[in-house]
């Protein structure tokens, strides 16, 4: 059995899809479709010179969706499937979760673009800059970084500090305010972890501080309509398989302020009898993610022509 899996922030560059949208009309018209939906030319920002333009999130979300659905839309021309005969489940990892559900068609590409630009815009109103912070932490169980996390926090005070990403075995993302993850530093590495990164984001994302975005999210998705996913669609925030479309989109508006449970998501997939995980579109994060989780199954990024070549030889 395979998995697709989309990947989220943090794994965006320059150029990705560049060979792509040149050399298949149906990569093009991705990208041509996200740059008509959001009245703007983003495939210019994604294909030009600029990383810092890309790296803003407004156009970072959407840029990774246009990504994800270019490559899918060319394995599924070039192989002559459709999604449904390639893979037994999808997931994504954060906002990858928009590009797994308009690739099993239960949302539009143009809906889904326009719904993650909302998303970061939100994101970013909602935590004013130095306000928030998210930091790494290598080497402790969930169980323990969920103790830092409490050690770390102040009710008093009101700081938060919380799981935003379970990525898998080992790698534990937090987020909060900033003095609480200032402290969460020195309180990880006297519990043992390995290291204690705090990473170069503007956004504490999948913490209390999202309760904003969370409430624009939520009524944005409560103007648009979602069919029932065509492929088995498994939820960063249940880590199982999500069908009734009412709770999918109250736990796309959750996941703002909630944990991506994406290790658990996996194992719960291996457990279904996947043996195969693709991610697809740019980067190789999720499959170094799997391959730390789990030696049940094999990865295989798929974001390039060559890419697409080999996997295409698989099937």
């Amino acid at each position: 059995m395979r998995a697709f899996l989309f990947p989220g922030q943090g794994s965006q560059k320059i150029k990705m899809g560049l060979d792509l949208y040149q050399n298949f009309t149906e990569a093009k018209e991705v990208f041509d479709e996200v740059d008509s939906a959001l009245n703007q030319k983003l495939s210019a920002i994604i294909f030009g010179d600029d990383a810092d333009a890309l790296n803003k999130t407004e156009n970072t979300q959407p840029a990774m969706l246009a990504m994800s659905i270019a490559t899918l839309r060319v394995i599924e021309n070039q192989s002559g499937k459709k999604l449904p005969e390639l893979c037994d489940f999808v997931a994504g990892h954060s906002l990858g979760e928009y590009s797994a559900l308009v690739a099993t068609e239960a949302m539009p590409l143009a809906v889904g673009a326009r719904l993650l630009q909302v998303r970061a815009k939100a994101m970013a109103e909602s935590a004013p800059e130095g306000t928030g912070a998210m930091m790494a932490i290598i080497g402790l169980s969930i169980e323990q970084v969920r103790e830092v996390c409490e050690k770390a926090s102040d009710t008093a005070k009101g700081d938060v500090c919380s799981v935003a990403n379970d990525n898998c075995t080992g790698q534990v993302v937090i987020s909060g305010h900033r003095g609480a993850i200032e402290r969460a530093e020195g309180i990880a590495k006297e519990m043992g972890a390995k290291r204690a990164l705090i990473l170069p984001v503007s956004v504490p994302a999948h913490c209390p501080l999202m309760q904003h975005a969370k409430e624009i999210v939520e009524n944005a998705l409560c103007e648009i309509t979602l069919k029932e996913p065509s492929v088995p669609f498994v939820s960063n925030r249940t880590a199982e398989v999500e069908t009734d479309v009412k709770n999918i989109k109250e736990q796309l508006a959750l996941q703002m302020i909630s944990g991506v449970r994406f290790r658990e998501s996996v194992g719960y997939m291996v457990e279904k009898g996947v043996t195969e995980f693709v991610e697809v579109g740019a980067g190789n994060v999720l499959s170094g993610l799997v391959k730390r989780t789990t030696d049940k199954a094999s990865q295989v990024n798929v974001g390039t022509m060559e890419g697409i070549e080999e996997f295409l030889k698989t099937l």
